[in-house]
């Protein structure tokens, strides 16, 4: 049986919602009836539209707390309610922590968990005095889960970010839902600068268990989910969608390994003290 989920009459948010996974979670929103307002420091080269409608954007620095009260209260003005905030925006160029220095790790800290406490605090001040509350969901990532060179601070960050999402479920309960949607890769415009050209992309998708990237569009399916009368139970969660996460490196050196019938003994068994259930 389809379940079709209709956000119609709510108003959502998306901060970082002009491009990448950011857009592809507000066109799933319009997709689904949601009013939508995106917002980052600059307009996106063409509006983001899907089933023939179109998000509103507004520009915010979500590291300028002024601006962020000043966003919520025209907010208020237009639209008299909100529903739900997606907290998307951050990110964080290359560099080991060592050569990048304490300054640097100190901005992608600033981004990407001090500003979505910050929007999510403000959004919290419309959605307490809401009869039906609201949901907010913070968008982290895998990399605060497992180590992450090359990107410590947003790694560090993010694992923050899901911390605080489950403290808020409880200290905001029971008017406000909050949960973490949390992100493995995702194919974007821009994933050419990561991984390579297309060939690279593939390269890098078959890395995950599901054989590819997840597309921005399914990132937004679960943030439909998570705003919807379906997951009204649900608070204080955290989503994975990773497409099975990272094939851990041992099991490919394992097999080649076992592949060779010279090195067979070497491996013990499942009834060998040092075997593997």
């Amino acid at each position: 049986m389809a379940v079709t989920i209709d956000l119609a009459g709510q108003v959502a948010v998306v901060t970082g919602g002009t491009r990448g996974v950011g857009a592809g979670i507000a066109r799933s929103l319009l997709t689904a009836g949601a009013e939508v307002v995106v917002c980052a420091r600059r307009a996106p080269g063409s509006p983001v539209r899907a089933a023939g409608r179109t998000a509103r954007f507004r520009p915010l620095d979500v590291r300028d707390a002024d601006a962020v009260d000043g966003f919520f209260n025209g907010l208020r003005d237009t639209y008299g309610h909100l529903d739900l905030l997606v907290n998307n925006a951050g990110g964080s160029p290359y560099g080991l922590i060592a050569a990048t220095g304490a300054r640097r790790a100190a901005r992608v800290l600033e981004l990407n968990l001090t500003a979505p406490m910050t929007v999510a605090l403000a959004a919290h001040g419309m959605m307490r005095q809401q009869r039906a509350g609201g949901s907010i969901v913070m968008v982290g990532s895998v990399s605060g889960t497992r180590p992450s060179p090359g990107t410590a601070a947003y790694g560090a960050a993010k694992a923050g970010l899901e911390n605080l999402a489950r403290t808020l479920a409880v200290e905001w309960a029971p008017t406000v839902r909050v949960n973490t949607l949390v992100l493995g890769m995702v194919r974007t415009e821009l994933s050419h600068l990561h991984y390579g050209d297309a060939d690279g992309v593939a390269a890098v998708g078959r890395t995950v268990p599901l054989g590819r990237l997840a597309e921005p569009a399914e990132a937004g399916d679960a943030c439909v989910f998570l705003a919807s009368s379906l997951a009204r139970y649900i608070t204080g969660a955290s989503l994975a969608v990773h497409g099975g996460g990272e094939r851990p490196a041992f099991l490919d050196a394992a097999t080649a390994n076992a592949d060779d019938p010279t090195t067979l003994n070497e491996h013990p068994g499942p009834d060998h003290p040092g075997g593997v259930r």
